[in-house]
């Protein structure tokens, strides 16, 4: 019960249920105002792409394995970015850090000692794993 805080009362609920019903089964607006109506779906617009010319998510790259993407990911989870750009002692050390797997640090010490490395990628490249 509402105890009188309705102040339409029941005569005029179903007098406004009539109203709404019109209104929701109307093919057209029954407002004035601009403002109210839904915006057009858009369906004369192109078509648009999910991805901005890479590859779809979650498919693998033009020469990469999945093991190399899953290896890739970790690195790059492990590492973050600010250690980049990096040597491979440099690489090591924060994975050991980061508290990494050992095969990934593992990995990490077999990475040639005098180049740097700007991301995982390269990381993985160098690695002989992808590319």
């Amino acid at each position: 019960m509402d105890h009188g805080t309705n102040k339409t009362g029941p005569a005029r609920d179903d007098m406004m249920k009539k109203q709404l019903q019109g209104e929701l089964k109307a093919d057209r607006a029954l407002r004035a105002e601009e403002d109210h109506e839904l915006e057009p779906s858009g369906e004369d617009q192109p078509a648009v792409d999910r991805t901005a010319g890479g590859p779809a998510p979650g498919s693998t790259p033009d020469g990469l394995t999945p093991e190399a993407v899953a290896i890739r990911t970790e690195l790059a989870q492990h590492l973050g970015r600010s250690v980049y750009p990096a040597d491979r002692d440099t690489i090591v050390g924060t994975l050991r850090q980061n508290h990494a797997p050992d095969r990934l640090v593992e990995l990490a010490e077999r990475l040639p000692g005098d180049e740097r490395y700007e991301n995982a990628q390269r990381i993985v490249e160098s690695l002989g794993l992808g590319r």
